[in-house]
């Protein structure tokens, strides 16, 4: 057949129905948008993006994950440009996965059992006890209970089984890192922009609706970035430079390493430019971890006396106080600060309060969540600043004895791990890196409540994930190379340290 004869999908475009159909929809939308607003416009063009999506998702449910790991960081930004509940987008696209396993499950079989392991049994523990709380009878409202619990509890309870079925590979591990590379990098550009250009007109109108009361200091701006708020973002900014600082000492690629070392510098300096004082334990504590895990003792001393030199360097010198962001970070080392005092009176009256409460007030009963459902509850004007004492105060001491139990459960599982159990180089240096970030978000979620926020619960959930399957995903790779199954795993992290 003659191809110039042909008729193509194009030239049905020029028949007369096909042009008054789409230029019924091109007017029906610009209606609507006209008398709708700007809002409906868009998601008129978006819906059918949204349909091949759900298609896609729906054949191959990783790209849900994916998604995820690039939506939490954007998430609640989003809220400065279109006011809505965006966090509910990741609740759907969690629920839409498990659809599409369960769909799945009717023409291949789903291994459902690799979801069997002792994280998904403490996270199905931990989402137990928040249920339970539904009925604290100190909780005054349901409906806080219900949007607090899912940043707590629902979203780990429903994301580490789906990582440990559908995202459990190498590959998987490296495109997570890639993804936080990007995102944690950009969200340094965004904060460089608002700190040498300023803020948008639509971050201004959130710092003028209330965000200026603690992102407006003494006449400079905290930065937060796309973040959330200037704490989450310095912390996880903190994260990405430590996290990617030991990727850095692992990568074999020439190219990745470079990579890891420009976004580990830009999260570090993104983390000065937050202003966020307790975002330092993120790579102190992180720092402290890597020194361990390389049980090297010459080492260990050296970054010990590293460490000490900070320590003098923020608490008893003033070099460089005539830099904000320097100056700021040297108030967290000053055991007489204004801020630390208040916050330690506020855990005095915690104390006294939760003493005859061993469940606490209820979840959702502190912070914004209390403010926004119970205003008028001690709990709610009660300012907890901590994530750790947030879990206290909503969930009492029983409830942050057994969330502390979880956490150091995986940590010191994670860490074994990585001295003793998997011996592939660049996997140990990716599951030390994760053991270091998890620890160093730890000891900054003593001072603000960044744990369970977006992006760190996220990418925290993910790293334990690949903590736990990290000797199965050893073994894998030294068969792969025809390496033996078992053998000697003493071996020292500081050994296959590039030199």
């Amino acid at each position: 057949m003659n191809p110039f004869h042909k008729t193509y999908g194009t030239d049905r475009l020029r028949e007369p129905l096909p042009i008054a159909i789409f230029l019924s929809l091109c007017i029906a939308c610009a209606h609507l948008t006209a008398s709708k607003g700007l809002v409906v416009g868009m998601a008129i063009i978006i819906l059918p993006i949204a349909v091949v999506y759900l298609g896609v998702l729906f054949v191959k449910p990783k790209i849900g994950l994916m998604t995820i790991f690039v939506l939490n960081f954007l998430i609640l930004g989003l809220g400065r440009y279109v006011p809505m509940t965006w966090g509910l987008l990741i609740d759907g696209l969690l629920f839409l996965m498990y659809l599409a396993l369960f769909f799945k499950a009717f023409k291949i079989k789903i291994p459902w059992s690799r979801a069997k392991s002792q994280l998904s049994l403490l996270v199905t523990i931990w989402f137990g006890y928040a249920l339970f709380q539904a009925v604290n009878p100190e909780a005054a409202s349901i409906e806080a209970w219900f949007y607090a619990m899912r940043g707590l509890a629902l979203y780990q309870w429903m994301i580490v089984p789906l990582l440990f079925i559908i995202y459990n590979k190498p590959k998987d591990l490296k495109i997570f890192l890639i993804i936080w590379g990007v995102m944690s990098f950009l969200g340094t550009l965004k904060g460089c922009q608002q700190l040498f250009f300023g803020v948008d007109p639509f971050e201004q109108k959130w710092l003028d609706n209330g965000g200026a009361l603690t992102h407006v200091l003494f006449g400079k701006l905290r930065i937060f970035s796309f973040y959330s708020d200037a704490g989450q973002f310095g912390a996880s900014q903190g994260h990405a430079g430590v996290v990617f600082g030991v990727l850095a000492l692992f990568a074999k690629s020439r190219k990745f390493r470079i990579f890891c070392i420009i976004v580990s510098l830009a999260g570090l300096y993104g983390m000065l430019i937050s202003g966020t004082r307790g975002a330092i334990a993120v790579p102190a504590a992180g720092g402290i971890m890597f020194l361990i895990l390389r049980k090297n003792i010459p080492i260990l001393v050296a970054g010990a006396i590293m460490g000490i030199g900070v320590y003098v360097f923020f608490a008893h010198t003033t070099i460089l106080n005539n830099n904000a962001q320097v100056r700021r970070m040297r108030t967290a080392f000053d055991p007489n600060d204004a801020s630390l005092q208040v916050r330690l009176a506020n855990q005095r009256k915690l104390s006294t309060y939760l003493a005859s409460r061993p469940f606490g007030g209820g979840i959702g009963s502190t912070g914004n969540w209390g403010q926004r459902f119970t205003p008028n509850t001690f709990l709610a004007n009660t300012a907890t600043d901590s994530w750790f004492v947030a879990i206290w105060a909503d969930t009492g001491i029983v409830g942050l004895y057994l969330h502390l139990f979880i956490l150091f459960f995986v940590l010191i599982t994670g860490a074994y791990n990585v001295m003793f159990k998997v011996r592939d180089d660049w996997l140990k240096g990716q599951i030390a890196a994760l053991v270091c970030g998890m620890f160093g978000i730890m000891g900054a979620s003593y001072g603000n409540g960044v744990f369970g926020q977006f992006p760190t619960c996220i990418l925290m959930y993910t790293g334990m994930v690949f903590m736990f399957i990290a000797p199965q995903m050893d073994r894998k790779i030294r068969a792969a190379k025809g390496e033996p199954k078992s053998g000697p795993t003493t071996e020292k992290l500081n050994d296959i340290v590039p030199a």
